[in-house]
């Protein structure tokens, strides 16, 4: 039990940046327990027009620039404080960073390539 975080990929391109049902997705990362980051992706969840009152297994795609504007944030170590039930704790260390970073490259990579990056979570 808890927040459990999942970056796939889809060959498709939804018609709305969120709350979209996803075909041929693979998954391509994955956090368990990472609140700050579950929190900026709300954040982006909602500005994009997310409805989902809980942002709890409501899909997000995510663009080359949101990737941009998530590294300036991780590399400012801005990531909004996020609390929710049974979310854990974001710890900013070197280690959830690098994760982090990896995540970035893998979706960057699969843009280049063509495909939809997408954010999800369940908890």
């Amino acid at each position: 039990m808890g927040l459990d975080m999942y970056a796939f990929t889809t060959s498709s391109v939804p018609s709305t940046p969120t709350d979209f049902e996803p075909s041929d997705c693979r998954q391509i990362h994955e956090w368990r327990k990472h609140p700050n980051l579950h929190g900026w992706m709300q954040r982006l969840y909602r500005a994009k027009g997310g409805q989902d009152d809980d942002f709890n297994c409501a899909t997000l795609m995510l663009t080359a620039y949101d990737l941009d504007v998530l590294e300036l944030t991780l590399k400012a170590r801005r990531l909004p404080e996020t609390h929710g039930p049974f979310f854990g704790t974001s710890f900013g260390d070197q280690s959830e960073y690098d994760d982090d970073m990896d995540f970035i490259a893998k979706a960057r990579e699969a843009i280049a390539n063509g495909d939809t990056v997408f954010y999800s979570s369940w908890w």
